[in-house]
């Protein structure tokens, strides 16, 4: 984090790239471990490590870090890269929930919790099509 920033973005105050990375790895073991995210995880490849990439590079940028995302070739619209799945309150609610979780395991502070829930529950209402 730079603590010489004026006004740190949320990428920042999460712990930059290192904590990122680490909130969304905890994501993706809780999506494939817990028997209550089992219609999340179904909708993923059996390999999880190229989504962690994606997320993690996606999110960078969505907190006000690196661009990383965008920089990809195989970069797409948030949206579009989800209308090929049906993604139904039930499964944007277990999204939300296992984001909360990760939030909690990560020992994410509750200032941080507090920026980021309302966005991330907006992104997955944004996200569900049916």
């Amino acid at each position: 984090m730079n603590a010489a920033a004026p006004n740190p973005t949320v990428y920042d105050l999460l712990g930059g790239a290192t904590e990122l990375r680490r909130l969304v790895d905890r994501f993706y073991d809780l999506m494939d471990s817990r028997p209550d995210y089992a219609r999340l995880r179904a909708i993923h490849a059996p390999d999880l490590n190229p989504m962690r990439e994606k997320l993690t590079d996606w999110m960078s940028g969505w907190l006000g870090g690196p661009a990383l995302y965008d920089a990809r070739p195989d970069a797409t619209c948030i949206g579009h890269a989800h209308a090929c799945v049906r993604i139904d309150a039930v499964m944007r609610d277990q999204w939300v929930e296992c984001m909360d979780q990760a939030l909690n395991d990560c020992g994410t502070s509750a200032e941080v919790q507090a920026r980021l829930r309302p966005p991330l529950a907006a992104l997955a209402e944004f996200l569900r099509n049916h």
